[in-house]
């Protein structure tokens, strides 16, 4: 089974997401922001990263950073999820080693098709 790791600061957002995946047979995680998303994928090897932009203590930007600093047997795909919509937002995630963009607020069929993108769907 894939396995996903969640990270929103919004308790909100983490559940609906959480239910969507496990509706396309995915096993979920959840972090509260990037440091505790850090931990997680070091730990839990997801298979993918869906990543809200704004947070505290460690933003989505500072986890990507981060996230291609570690040595990793298998770096998990990543989907900035977010509300940051501009061009230059896109570019700058992209840039910075993500490999989809999704806006909130989303569905699931939005998720599954960036999933399908990622070869992950």
């Amino acid at each position: 089974m894939k396995k996903c790791l969640v990270v929103d600061d919004s308790k909100v957002i983490r559940k609906v997401a959480c239910h969507i995946l496990e509706t396309l047979d995915f096993t979920v995680a959840e972090a509260e922001d990037g440091s505790q998303a850090l931990e997680a994928v070091q730990s839990e090897s997801p298979d993918v990263v869906l990543l809200d932009w704004n947070m505290p203590v460690m933003d989505g930007m500072q986890f990507l950073k981060a996230l291609g600093e570690l040595t990793l047997e298998k770096r998990p795909k990543v989907i900035f999820c977010t509300t940051e919509n501009g061009v230059e937002h896109i570019r700058e995630a992209i840039d910075a080693g993500a490999d989809e963009y999704i806006m909130k607020p989303f569905d699931r069929e939005t998720l599954q098709s960036k999933l399908q993108i990622v070869e992950l769907g």
